[in-house]
Formats: structure tokens, C-alpha cells, sequence
């Protein structure tokens, strides 16, 4: 464990993060690494742990320096998914190893490098202008990659029953997918999950007169959901995505027509729709379909729906700093999977920021030093700009 403070060095932050094993929903010393980095540049720090019947009790962070507005807010996760097959790992996945300028280890890329780096930013930001006219906040939670029921959309909910009231967020998903500076996330796509099943009837294949096929029927529902394209896309956002993810009957015999068919799918959907009109518009075309036999479509409860963070003066602030920094003019994208985003648009604009994500969730992830370095500077500069500080 670390023997001296090292928030201001985002590297050395990034490093000693990497190290804290973190894998939902177990904090593993990463939130109290931050919270003792924070509370010695002077922020006030809280530690609040929610709890939900049948999840797991989640540690989470919330830190403020200020007592003014506006309200800065800096998002993010400690959090990592597991490391799997410790065998195919070339390094021990929680050593946080720096190699060629390199630092490896599970959560180096999602998201504990870009963390650190704005971690160190709002620090070293507050060190230099104590008296700055504004408030920075930290919103930090152990149940991003998990169920994110008792992570971010709680930890929301208790800071405004609190009366912290936020103006603009900034979240550090790795969002660039080749070199840093390519693209900052101003919305996200919704996403709906439906699980099929089709009742028949079982009988021998050599008097199918007595059976109903099921894997008939069910090619039949899944032909009709799938034919036509379910939108053209938006403003902001490319066509909705509906993909096939599971199609079984579990049958072992090749004499006899299974009684049952399964499926299931996930729909990627843009501000076209809510979850609601979604899937009524999938009921809709399995409807369409007349199958012989009866089929259950259950629609799984979702907390992830589709937004935009319009292009405007913040948007353009964090494009204007990403520019300065790298020399290159970030897309402004809606793509990939969901975040934490979507609980924090409903409290104030947010836009997403951090390293490269090639390695995210891969065997030997890892992110350069030099990003970590460079998301730090972006961070300091928008911070600078956001509040009047040159």
C-alpha cells in the first residue's frame, strides 16, 4: 500500500489504482485509495453504501471542493470486470506493472487511468486556485461493470436528497478507439433485451400431422422482427441494431419435434424510441408473423435508454480542450455500449472523455502513460476554462 500521498502524479495514481482489486462489487482499497488522495487536497469526502434485496451491498464516493456554483462534476468508476484465465495474462493482472511506457493491468483502460488522470487534474487545479469561483465534485462508484443498481443512479439520488445541485459532468469511459483526441461520447443508445419462447407440440418426426414445430415458428418470429430495419437513424445517432444472441431447443434427439423453441435478442436503439415504444413495435411484428403454436415474449426491465447531450457551449469547451491538447478535432459520437451517462444526463449535461479503449475488458489490458498524462492535461485545461483561470 502506498506510503505516501500521490494524487497530484496521474500516472503514480493510475499505477496504485491498477493495483486495488477491484472486481465488482468488492472495492478492493481503490475508492478509499481516492478518498484519501481527495481529503488531503481538501475536499470534503463521503463514503456512502447502498444496499438492494438480492444484489450486493456497493461502496461508493462522493468528494466536493467548493461551496459555490457552478458545479463541476468528474465521473467516474473504480470498479473492473474479472481478469478470467490468469494464464493468458503476460503479467499479473492487479501488478500494475509500467513497461515502455506502457501500464498494465485490469482496469489500466477501463477506467482507472482515465480516472486518475482527472483525479490529478482537479488536484493539482485546486492547489493552484484555491479561491476559484465554482465547485469541483467527484462522483465515484464500485457497480459500473456489475448491476449498476446500488452504484451511480443511488449515489445521485442521495447527493441531490442532499442538495448538491450540478451544472455540467464530465465522465472518463475510454472513448477514443485508436489514439487519444478521436472522439468524445455526447449521448448513448438505449438498450432492450427480449427473451422468445415458442410452445409447440412434441411428437415423432414421422407423424409430423401430430406435432406443432416450434424451431418452425420461431424462424418465422424471428424473420419478422428482423425484415425490416427498425428506423433510419437520427440527428445524432445511426439506425437502431437488433441482434440475435441465443437460438435453442435443447433437444438431443434427431427423431423427435422438441415442444419448445428459445431465443433471445438485444436491441441497440437510438432517440427514436423509448423502451416502451420499442417494444411494442417488436409485439407489433411477432404478431405479424401468424405461427402455428403459441410464443411468450418477455421484454426484460431496462434502465438504459437512449439521450444526447446536444452540441452547445460545453460540448464545445471539451472539444476546444481536447484540440489544444492533441491537435486533433474529436468526433462527436454516440456509439458502443451503455454508461453511467445515462443515470447522470437526468441531473445536468454530460459528456464522456478518457484514454484509448482498444484493451478494455481484454487479456493484457493496458493504457500508455502518455494518454494518462494527456487526458490530465485536457482535464486541467477545461477545468481552467470552465472556471475563468487562465
Amino acid at each position: 500500500m502506498l506510503t505516501r500521498l500521490v494524487g497530484a502524479d496521474p500516472v503514480a495514481l493510475a499505477q496504485a489504482l491498477v493495483r486495488c482489486p477491484s472486481v465488482t462489487p468488492h472495492e478492493g482499497g481503490a475508492l478509499a485509495l481516492l478518498a484519501t488522495e481527495l481529503a488531503a487536497a481538501g475536499f470534503t469526502v463521503h463514503r456512502p453504501v447502498f444496499s438492494e434485496a438480492g444484489t450486493p451491498d456497493v461502496e461508493n464516493l462522493y468528494a466536493r471542493f467548493g461551496d459555490r456554483s457552478p458545479v463541476f462534476v468528474i465521473a467516474g468508476h473504480t470498479d473492473v470486470v474479472p481478469p478470467g484465465d490468469l494464464g493468458r495474462w503476460t503479467r499479473e493482472p492487479f501488478s500494475g506493472e509500467i513497461v515502455g511506457g506502457v501500464l498494465h493491468g485490469r482496469g489500466a483502460c477501463d477506467m482507472k487511468g482515465g480516472l486518475a488522470a482527472m483525479t490529478a487534474a482537479a488536484i493539482q487545479f485546486v492547489r493552484d486556485n484555491p479561491d476559484f469561483p465554482g465547485s469541483i465534485a467527484f462522483l465515484v462508484t464500485g457497480d459500473e461493470e456489475g448491476p449498476a443498481v446500488n452504484g451511480t443512479v443511488k449515489l445521485l439520488e442521495w447527493a441531490h436528497s442532499r442538495g448538491e445541485r450540478f451544472d455540467h459532468c464530465l465522465l472518463g469511459e475510454p472513448t477514443n478507439p485508436e489514439r487519444l483526441g478521436d472522439m468524445i461520447k455526447i449521448g448513448r443508445r438505449g438498450s432492450l433485451t427480449c427473451r422468445l419462447t415458442v410452445r409447440g407440440k412434441q411428437g415423432h418426426v414421422a407423424y409430423p400431422e401430430q406435432t406443432i414445430n416450434p424451431i418452425r415458428a420461431l424462424a418465422r418470429l424471428l424473420n419478422a422482427v428482423d425484415a425490416e430495419p427498425l428506423d433510419a437513424g437520427t440527428a445524432f445517432f445511426g439506425p437502431s441494431t437488433l441482434e440475435f444472441t441465443t437460438a435453442d431447443v435443447g433437444n438431443t434427439a434427431n427423431n423427435v419435434v422438441p415442444g419448445e423453441a428459445r431465443a433471445v435478442m438485444n436491441v441497440r436503439f437510438n432517440d427514436s424510441w423509448t423502451p416502451q415504444s420499442l417494444e411494442a413495435e417488436m409485439r407489433r411484428r411477432f404478431d405479424s408473423a401468424r405461427i402455428s403454436g403459441s410464443y411468450e415474449a418477455v421484454f426484460l426491465p431496462t434502465n438504459s435508454v437512449s439521450f444526447v447531450t446536444e452540441p452547445g457551449p460545453f460540448v464545445t469547451m471539451v472539444s476546444d480542450a481536447v484540440a489544444a491538447e492533441t491537435g486533433l478535432t474529436p468526433k462527436l459520437s454516440t456509439t458502443g455500449g451503455t454508461s453511467d451517462a445515462r443515470f447522470i444526463k437526468d441531473y445536468c449535461p454530460v459528456v464522456e472523455f478518457g484514454t484509448v479503449g482498444k484493451t478494455m475488458h481484454q487479456v493484457d489490458e493496458s493504457v500508455a502513460t502518455a494518454d494518462i498524462e494527456g487526458v490530465c492535461r485536457i482535464t486541467r485545461l477545461l477545468l481552467q476554462t470552465y472556471f475563468g483561470r487562465n
